[in-house]
């Protein structure tokens, strides 16, 4: 059990490492944003690779720092019932979502879009608009990397549930409270 809990850890690490990165595109979402209405309003003018730029970096901010609000437990949930559950019921209910919802979605994502990534790429599938960034294989192929990341967290998150079922671990998430202690 150590072992795959030194597993969850480096895969936290990753998803720690990538989310921390990626938290500075929201900085860059709202700079090319407000630059991209005050040019439009202020100045009559616009560029097309910019407005593109804004769903390019909204699109890798999501998508790089899925996998870290897994981590963090920061994803949307509906705590009504588990508030007053053990950590013990969590885990099992965690568990089964991992296995029933997570790891099949994540599964289904890759199936679906591959074919879908490896056409952008064997095209070289230019820019959504005329002006526009030649960046689309990169960001269809971003799919396939939020899949992946959501997988290790996922299995980091059954690694851990699997722990404190059998009392080897305290918490499902810890890097959840190391941020609300921190």
């Amino acid at each position: 059990m150590r072992l795959l809990l030194r597993l969850a850890e480096g895969a936290d690490a990753i998803n720690r490492a990538i989310g921390l990165s990626a938290r500075w595109l929201a900085v860059a979402l709202v700079l090319v944003q407000f630059t991209v209405v005050v040019l439009r309003y202020a100045y009559g003018s616009s560029f097309v690779w910019m407005q593109e730029g804004v769903v390019y970096v909204h699109a890798f901010l999501f998508m790089l720092a899925i996998g870290y609000a897994y981590l963090l437990d920061a994803h949307v949930r509906v705590d009504f019932f588990s508030a007053a559950w053990s950590e013990k019921t969590r885990a099992w209910v965690e568990l089964a979502g991992i296995l029933v919802a997570v790891m099949p979605f994540c599964w289904l994502l890759v199936w679906a879009s591959w074919g879908y990534v490896a056409r952008s790429f064997m095209m070289g599938e230019g820019p959504m608009q005329v002006g526009g960034l030649p960046l689309q294989p990169y960001l269809k192929g971003l799919i396939l990397v939020m899949a992946g990341l959501l997988a290790i967290q996922g299995l980091s998150v059954a690694v851990r549930a699997v722990a404190v079922i059998v009392g080897a671990a305290d918490t499902l998430f810890p890097a959840r409270q190391q941020v609300s202690e921190g």
